[in-house]
């Protein structure tokens, strides 16, 4: 854990007990402070409560007393309307922040030469991926490194600054490298739109922009909300820090060049268009300069992750890791669940889970892996539905729908091959007996291009009940095929 200093004996009201909101108690009771906490959840009161915490009605509470308020990233902040505890801290004049702003006070608070270096990533599609690659690819060039934030543990949840742990070999530094690795000790960072609103003071040491595309617009107000939200993440780096940017949408693009106008050390990243890092037909290219091929990365198909590949890189180099190293964590890289990720063959089947992908940006990306596949979509529909990926639908051999979505799905599918199968089960069942009778290698895909929250908790539980329906088909699980 990361105790948080600077609040020493003053109360902080906390909002939202889930992992980021307990976390944060946890380390600002750790760091000296009196947190005092609520949440709508009678259970995770309970729990609080039998961890010790003060909980309190904070309706009802005197906020004048507070020296802040640590909102949870799932309560809104501005839109569609601010939570009542925003309205309440604004009224007394508390400040609103975050878990991450937390972590970043917690490390400004250490002497700068014995701070670690900082890797963040945010983006509306492969930040996991891009944010677990890049972990595997430092870990490999043997520094200690942990990963965290909106990714597996929360930020705060994280190794103390001040235990540096077991550390490997030094990382190979190249000469080119852009910064110095004072500390084998780097934290690699997921940072998503909510909680980047909530801070103010973030600075880290690599900051990566992976991609924009329309999600979460109730939350931000619109568009221009949304994108300046993600564009926080580099709004406190200091001169010496990297900003890496993707040039692949036009939002990320536009980011790029306002920072460089204001002369940020910004290094661009692309799979379509001419850019410092770059990536084609699968090999990566630096200042035009090929540097690796991926085409032996088993985990790491299709274009965004070629993209991804590019943004692991390019922190790799950053860092000082050399050529060699930073293409052979690429290279190694085992890849993530329910990310593109192959759970089984059956015959010539091989099925794919890819249950992450609940935006058309998503799926946009699994079925231009792929000449064609069996495709299974639906869920809770996005605003849109599956309209923009209507010029992949050639690339669809049949789709078999499930969920809310599936009458919508059927509508825009039109004469492309596709039924209504309502479970994951079913559509596993179905798209497996289709794939087969063509007496060719083929493939299902699950990209569902909706959220999950019509019959799952979340897109992991969906996943999982794909990879239960394929295994039940007598499918070889991916490990041992």
């Amino acid at each position: 854990m990361i105790p948080v200093p600077g609040f020493e004996g003053r109360r902080i009201a906390v909002f939202g007990l889930g992992r980021s909101g307990i976390t944060a108690a946890r380390a600002l009771k750790a760091g000296g402070a009196l947190p005092v906490l609520w949440d709508d959840s009678v259970s995770s009161r309970m729990q609080a409560q039998a961890e010790g915490f003060d909980v309190d009605d904070l309706t009802v509470a005197d906020w004048s007393g507070f020296a802040a308020l640590v909102l949870s990233p799932g309560a809104p902040l501005t839109h569609p309307v601010p939570h009542w505890t925003v309205t309440r801290a604004a009224e007394a004049g508390v400040p609103v922040i975050g878990d991450i702003e937390l972590f970043a006070r917690a490390l400004a608070a250490l002497p700068e030469g014995e701070r670690p270096r900082i890797v963040a990533i945010t983006g509306t599609n492969g930040k996991s991926t891009t944010t677990a690659l890049i972990g595997w690819v430092l870990q490999q060039a043997g520094l200690t490194v942990h990963v965290g934030g909106n990714i597996g543990i929360g930020v705060l949840a994280l190794p103390d600054f001040r235990d540096r742990g077991p550390s490997g070999p030094p990382a190979e530094r190249g000469q080119e490298a852009d910064l110095k690795v004072r500390d084998p000790v780097v934290y690699v960072i997921e940072v998503s739109s909510y909680q980047l609103d909530l801070t103010s003071s973030f600075a880290p040491d690599v900051a990566i922009l992976t991609n924009i595309s329309p999600d979460h617009l109730d939350r931000h107000g619109g568009m221009d909300g949304y994108v300046a939200a993600k564009a926080r993440i580099f709004q406190a780096q200091g001169p010496d820090a990297v900003a890496l940017v993707s040039l692949d949408d036009d939002r990320s693009a536009e980011i790029a060049g306002a920072l460089s106008i204001a002369g940020r050390h910004v290094r661009t990243v692309s799979t379509s268009v001419a850019a410092e890092i770059h990536v084609d037909k699968g090999v990566l290219s630096i200042g035009g300069e090929p540097v690796a091929s991926l085409s032996g990365a088993r985990s790491l198909p299709g274009r965004h992750n070629a993209q991804n590949a590019a943004f692991a890189w390019g922190a790799a180099r950053a860092l000082g890791v050399s050529r060699e190293v930073a293409a052979s964590g690429l290279m190694t890289f085992p890849g993530l669940a329910h990310r593109m990720e192959p759970v089984g063959t059956l015959g010539r089947v091989q099925f794919i889970n890819d249950s992450k992908a609940t935006n058309t940006d998503a799926a946009r990306q699994a079925l231009l892996s792929y000449p064609a596949s069996f495709w299974i979509a639906g869920g809770r529909a996005k605003e849109g539905g599956i309209e923009a990926l209507r010029d992949l639908f050639p690339r669809v051999a049949g789709a078999y729908l499930i969920g809310e979505a599936a009458p919508d799905f059927a509508a825009t599918l039109g004469a492309t091959s596709h039924r209504d199968c309502g479970d994951m089960a079913s559509a596993v069942q179905a798209a497996a007996a289709d794939a087969a009778a063509t007496g060719q290698p083929a493939v299902v895909l699950l990209s569902p291009a909706a959220a999950s929250f019509d019959q799952y908790p979340d897109f992991e539980a969906r996943g999982e009940a794909f990879r239960a329906a394929v295994l039940a088909l007598g499918a070889i699980p991916a490990a041992a095929s």
